[in-house]
């Protein structure tokens, strides 16, 4: 099975930062939110590239909306930079998430280029095919609890807003980023079963459709993990852990974790400018 692996890129637009990749898969943007992590996925479409894009669902989140409006200009800049990925080329297919189920009757449409399904069969370059989904009809308290999912979102979205005043000291004492509601799901018991039931779930659902493996999101936790031959795959989100995955021109999955990325690669930049300094000095 591949291994997850992480590398870097750059905060500067310079195009040598640039990594090209045959499918990126993107899910749990919550555009229209406080807790999305909007400029760190623009930085991220602007040194990533790709000839497909697929967003796996929960991209714009229609249920924070219609409790009150939030959209700030880098929520429209996504928006407008996945536009232009569409007209220059990248093919982009959006599958939406229960967050954005407003969608869903359109399927089959196109909006400025990028095409909404229900579901999607992605075959990677080594021949392993792929169902992608965003995952919530799995979910049983999405389905049949509906006032429960909300209590839930209300919550979360209460834990995102503690991470954020957490990370504000955090990032001034010179720590990473954290994310409390991550932590809390790894070390609640009922999250981490939840979770292992969902992976097995959606493992199965691979199986019935005969295919090799299964590409999903929805429950903001990226993984990479084989069931009996079958594999599955979560892109995890933008609003926790800021990561997505991309396939390579070989058909190897990856799973890029974008904080790790873009630190690593501003601190190479950052010593990059140090002999300049010097010199003008």
């Amino acid at each position: 099975m591949p291994a997850m692996t992480s590398a870097a890129t750059s905060d500067s637009p310079d195009t040598s930062h640039v990594r090209n990749y045959r499918t990126l898969f993107i899910s749990d943007v919550h555009l229209g939110t406080r807790g999305s992590q909007a400029g760190a996925l623009l930085e991220f479409l602007k040194h990533h590239h790709a000839e497909m894009i697929y967003l796996v669902g929960d991209i714009v989140d229609g249920w924070r909306l219609k409790s009150g409006w939030y959209w700030p200009q880098s929520h429209n800049d996504v928006v407008q930079k996945l536009l232009r990925q569409a007209r220059k080329g990248s093919r982009i297919i959006y599958i939406p998430g229960n967050h954005d189920e407003f969608l869903r009757e359109f399927y089959g449409t196109h909006f400025g280029g990028i095409e909404l399904r229900e579901t999607a069969l992605h075959e990677a370059a080594d021949g392993r095919r792929y169902l992608v989904i965003h995952g919530d009809i799995f979910d049983v308290v999405v389905r049949h609890a509906r006032w429960l999912a909300y209590l839930g979102d209300g919550a979360y979205e209460i834990a995102l807003r503690l991470s954020a005043c957490i990370n504000l000291v955090r990032r001034k004492l010179g720590f990473s980023y954290w994310s409390l509601s991550a932590w809390a799901k790894l070390k609640v018991k009922n999250a981490v079963s939840f979770i292992g039931k969902f992976e097995e779930t959606l493992a199965s659902e691979a199986r019935r459709h005969n295919v090799d493996g299964v590409i999903c999101g929805h429950i903001h936790c990226a993984a990479m993990r084989d069931f009996d031959g079958f594999t599955y795959i979560n892109t995890g989100d933008w609003v926790e852990s800021c990561t997505a995955v991309a396939e390579h021109e070989d058909g190897r999955m990856e799973i890029i974790r974008w904080a790790e990325r873009s630190r690593l690669l501003n601190e190479r930049h950052a010593l990059a400018l140090v002999p300049r300094r010097r010199r003008a000095a």
